[in-house]
């Protein structure tokens, strides 16, 4: 059984930035795909970004385009959700979610491509 460790949360304000941590325990396939979603007080989730492991595409919510990004470290098998220019905005509880296997680019977004999930970092972005 695949469990996600979350790391990097925080209070932050306006402008500053955080990087959020997932760190997979357990045997995972060399191809998953990790994807941060958020979910901020009374909306759905949503999705922020996404990477594959092999060969490392990425994919943005438009919203976060430019100011976040989405790394991994295969040696450290961990991934990294970098954000920068933080806004109120960003307020949420952040997720981070791996698939069991290899996700096709198009279905990044889709939180249904990922099997397992994290128990959510908060992120408080003051104005």
């Amino acid at each position: 059984q695949v469990q996600l460790q979350e790391s990097g949360g925080g209070l932050v304000q306006a402008g500053g930035s955080l990087r959020l941590s997932c760190s997979p325990s357990g045997r995972t396939a060399s191809n998953i795909a990790t994807a941060w979603f958020r979910q901020a007080p009374g909306k759905e989730r949503e999705f922020v970004a996404a990477i594959r492991w092999s060969g490392g595409h990425t994919a943005y919510a438009d919203s976060v385009k430019g100011r976040f990004a989405i790394s991994r470290d295969n040696a450290k098998n961990t991934a990294y959700l970098q954000m920068n220019s933080l806004g109120p905005e960003d307020t949420a509880v952040y997720y981070c979610s791996a698939s069991r296997w290899g996700v096709i680019l198009s279905a990044l977004r889709d939180p249904a491509s990922y099997l397992y999930w994290g128990q959510g970092t908060q992120v408080t972005v003051s104005s």
